[in-house]
């Protein structure tokens, strides 16, 4: 569970419930038809089914969630959930269709990259100079390859991230749309979402989709305490063109490591599970619930201030794990006593994210108010 402050972040920002430097927009003259945002959204519904266009690009992940400072964990480097929690991460991207796809992460004096090549899925790591292969069950290549950026939690694109707003957009929105925006030097249409629900931190998502192609090329969430983006992922550069057939070629460098592994070990390496260090993660998994709905949803994770910061049985073992209970330490050290009909705890709020750690055994996280927390633990 010393992952359950940073893996539930991510996942609240990546369902845009939850959303330093900006990836700017140019503003000028209408380059686009005027549509609606009723036009706007079907038609990029309907895009989505079509599926993605061979393209390539430069994505720019940008968090300022205005967090403590957070210790360095070891081992676990700009391709680790932790990294998505603060500072600008770079990711390179070609798609020349489902079964050829390559991800790149550059880092400090390295690389990793993640490469799809029909039945050929290789996992390159240069500081450690190793090339990990990942084998796939019988008759499953397909479902591995289409899983196996899954791999890279920082691998995240504006695509992705689109695709969890748009599922989530209801009457609890205030949507608005105009076509002036500009992104990586393409004309862009933008949608802006805004919740209605007062006690939620955000006070607007802004979604750019490309005007010819309709693909996302921006998200950017925005909270309610600053007039710059809590958190942002967008192309700096986009081609719609298919890849050159050289990008998914790989063969391993002479004298590195050569591995082979499946790609439910290999998730387990490059994104522990939350429940590591517990005997059962599969049952754990399945007692993590939730409170609410849309933007003011809350997650209801069972974890002990001793399991968050490595205290307990068979926690902070080994370099990630003591690393996981550090930040967990961090956090707390920042957090403000709180008291409800529920009991009492521990709070943190930054700009997005809230998180109430009970003295009952509970973590709530939410992009929500403290108070909203407060009253989501005296329901569950």
């Amino acid at each position: 569970m010393r992952w359950a402050v940073p893996a539930a972040t991510i996942a609240l920002i990546a369902g845009a419930i939850g959303a330093g430097p900006v990836i700017a927009a140019v503003q000028g003259d209408p380059v686009l038809p005027e549509r609606t945002a009723e036009q706007l959204l079907a038609s990029a519904a309907q895009a989505g089914r079509a599926g993605l266009k061979p393209m390539s690009g430069t994505v720019m992940q940008t968090a300022s969630l205005g967090l403590p400072g957070l210790p360095e964990v070891p081992g676990m480097g700009g391709s680790s959930p932790v990294a998505l929690l603060s500072g600008s991460h770079e990711l390179k991207v070609w798609y020349g269709g489902a079964d050829k796809v390559r991800f790149a992460l550059p880092g400090r004096m390295s690389e990793t990259d993640l490469i799809t090549n029909g039945d050929q899925v290789w996992l390159w790591q240069s500081d450690e100079n190793k090339a990990t292969r990942v084998k796939a069950g019988s008759g499953k290549q397909g479902e591995e390859a289409a899983r196996a950026h899954e791999a890279l939690p920082t691998a995240t694109t504006p695509q992705q991230l689109a695709q969890q707003l748009l599922r989530r957009v209801g009457a609890d929105t205030v949507v608005s749309v105009s076509n002036t925006e500009k992104v990586a030097d393409r004309a862009a249409y933008q949608l802006a979402f805004a919740p209605k629900d007062p006690s939620s931190l955000v006070k607007e998502v802004k979604l750019a989709l490309d005007g010819e192609t309709l693909v996302p090329l921006r998200v950017q969430v925005y909270a309610r305490s600053a007039a710059e983006p809590a958190f942002e992922v967008g192309f700096t550069s986009v081609t719609f063109s298919p890849p050159a057939a050289e990008n998914f070629a790989f063969t391993p460098p002479a004298g590195a490591k050569v591995e082979e592994t499946s790609l439910a070990e290999l998730l387990k390496e490059r994104r522990p599970e939350p429940g590591e260090g517990f005997e059962n993660a599969e049952k754990l998994r399945g007692e993590v619930g939730t409170v609410g709905e849309g933007w003011t949803t809350v997650a209801v994770i069972p974890v002990s201030e001793q399991e968050l910061t490595g205290q307990g049985s068979g926690q902070g073992e080994g370099p990630s794990g003591a690393g996981i209970g550090a930040i967990g330490d961090a956090l707390l050290k920042s957090a403000k006593p709180i008291s409800g009909t529920w009991g009492s705890g521990k709070v943190i709020q930054t700009k997005l994210i809230s998180a109430l750690l009970t003295d009952d055994g509970r973590l709530l996280v939410g992009a929500v108010t403290p108070e909203k927390l407060s009253e989501a633990a005296g329901r569950k």
